[in-house]
């Protein structure tokens, strides 16, 4: 069988299209894995965490799912994160490949402020 998802997957991935795709999701599904592990290094269950959060089991398996149709909310990541013992960091990476196809050229000086 193993060698049935490797055939498919070489027959996908020579597929450009696919590939490009799949890429895409690299990030969403490390941030994903990042969240799984720290659950389980936590030695909490789904209810366990649910519970410490305020929420419901079947919520924090649609946090955990990466379901394309849920994008959970920062404070719902932050609520999660103190729960396991960690806290959220989140910061902007430079795209490796430079500007997207969507980008602009032209420089924009941040008006990003922290409240006073």
């Amino acid at each position: 069988m193993t060698s049935t998802l490797k055939q498919f997957k070489a027959r996908a991935f020579a597929r450009p299209d696919v590939k490009q795709a799949y890429e895409a999701l690299d990030d969403e599904f490390a941030f994903f894995d990042e969240i799984l592990k720290a659950r389980v290094e936590a030695g909490l269950t789904q209810a366990e965490v649910a519970q410490r959060v305020g929420t419901t089991q079947s919520a924090i398996a649609r946090l955990e799912s990466a379901a394309p149709k849920h994008s959970p909310s920062i404070a719902t990541l932050q609520k999660y994160a103190k729960a396991l013992g960690y806290r959220v960091q989140i910061r902007l990476v430079k795209n490796r490949r430079g500007l997207t196809a969507t980008s602009s050229a032209r420089t924009v000086k941040p008006a990003l402020r922290r409240p006073a």
